[in-house]
C-alpha cells in the first residue's frame, strides 16, 4: 500500500506543477494581449492636412490621441475615468436643477467632476472626438475619477449609460 501511495505522490507533484505552469503562461499571454490592445498607438499619414496624426486603437475603432492641427489646445494629462450621464431632474440634482455647482446655467458641453477644478477643459476622444467639455458641476463626494456629462433629458442620460474611457485635460 505504501508503494502505491508513494508512486501516486511522485506522479501527482509533476502533474500539478505542469498544470500550474500552463495556467500561468495562459494568464500571462492574455494579460500581454490586453495590454497591447489598450496601448496600441501608431502614426498615420493625414493626406488632407499633409501632416502626421497620432491615432490609437480601442476596441474596434481608431481615435485621435494627439492634438489636431490648428486646435491650439495642449494636452496636460490623460486620466482613465468612468463616464456617466445626468440630466436636470430633481432626483439627480439639488433644488436648483438648472444651475451648476459653479453657478452657471446648464448647457451642452458641461460636465461634473470632483477631481478637477471648475473651468477645467477636457476632451473625451474615444467618445466625442475633438469636442471640448468644461467642468462646471460636482457630483456626490463618493464619486472619484468619474465624469458626469449633462444631457437635456433624463432619457438621453440613461441611454448614454456608463462607459470606461479616458479624458484629456487641456491646458488653460
Amino acid at each position: 500500500m505504501r508503494k502505491i501511495l508513494k508512486s501516486i505522490d511522485i506522479l501527482f507533484i509533476p502533474v500539478l506543477l505542469w498544470v500550474l505552469l500552463i495556467s500561468l503562461i495562459f494568464v500571462n499571454a492574455k494579460t500581454k494581449q490586453a495590454n497591447l490592445e489598450e496601448s496600441l498607438a501608431f502614426s498615420v499619414y493625414d493626406w488632407q492636412n499633409l501632416g502626421k496624426t497620432l491615432v490609437g486603437l480601442q476596441e474596434n475603432s481608431l481615435f485621435s490621441i494627439s492634438n489636431p492641427p490648428g486646435s491650439g489646445a495642449k494636452i496636460v494629462k490623460e486620466i482613465n475615468v468612468i463616464s456617466t450621464g445626468y440630466s436636470s431632474s430633481i432626483d439627480q440634482t439639488d433644488s436648483t436643477p438648472f444651475i451648476t455647482a459653479s453657478g452657471t446655467q446648464v448647457r451642452d458641453g458641461i460636465v461634473a467632476a470632483n477631481f478637477l477644478p471648475f473651468g477645467t477643459k477636457i476632451r473625451m476622444p474615444a467618445l466625442y472626438g475633438d469636442k471640448v467639455f468644461v467642468v462646471e458641476d460636482r457630483m456626490h463626494p463618493r464619486k472619484r475619477y468619474q465624469v458626469d456629462i449633462w444631457f437635456p433629458s433624463r432619457q438621453e442620460a440613461l441611454n448614454f449609460g456608463a462607459k470606461t474611457t479616458y479624458i484629456e485635460v487641456l491646458e488653460g
